[in-house]
């Protein structure tokens, strides 16, 4: 069954938590959403929460996308740019699918309910964002539309020894 999703849910302890477990299961499993296994829902905790004062202070928008339980299976951060010259362009950080809902489609019903969401946003034409290389998260987003924009070599140290790129990749939404 389809996810369902929603920009801007009701934040409680419920969307707070499964958004947590969410990210410690996506890590977990190999997914470059900002951390490197293994680690605890109380590892990924400070940065969920650095994401919920940028949501509090109205510069960052949530989408949640749940599944035929009502779980939080999908989510992706769309974040305002405060740069007044860059105010036309939004970026998405911590896109991600539970790892039982990935092969799916759910990843590009993701992807195409984030470029909705942000249409619905005053003034934004594009949304930008970054991928780890070397994962195939480049070619995921390249067949959702995106365009890789930039590169900057070995950006990103997953481990001694274990650089990245940085892949920058934008959407034009018109």
């Amino acid at each position: 069954m389809a996810l369902t999703f929603e920009l801007d849910p009701a934040f409680d302890r419920p969307v707070r938590d499964g958004i947590a477990a969410l990210w410690a299961d996506v890590t977990n499993a190999g997914g470059a959403v900002g951390f490197v296994p293994p680690v605890s829902v109380e590892d990924v905790r400070p940065e969920l929460v650095r994401h919920l004062v940028a949501m509090a202070e109205g510069r960052t928008r949530l989408l949640v996308g749940r599944d035929e339980d009502g779980e939080i299976a999908a989510t992706a951060f769309l974040a305002l740019n405060g740069h007044r010259l860059m105010r036309h362009w939004l970026w998405l950080y911590t896109v991600m699918v539970h790892p039982r809902h990935q092969g799916r489609g759910d990843g590009r019903a993701l992807m195409a309910a984030a470029a909705d969401a942000a249409r619905t946003i005053d003034g934004i034409e594009a949304i930008r964002l970054t991928c780890r290389g070397g994962t195939g998260t480049d070619r995921f987003y390249a067949s959702c539309g995106y365009k890789e924009v930039g590169r900057v070599p070995a950006a990103i140290r997953v481990a001694e020894g274990d650089d990245r790129d940085d892949v920058i990749m934008l959407l034009p939404l018109d």
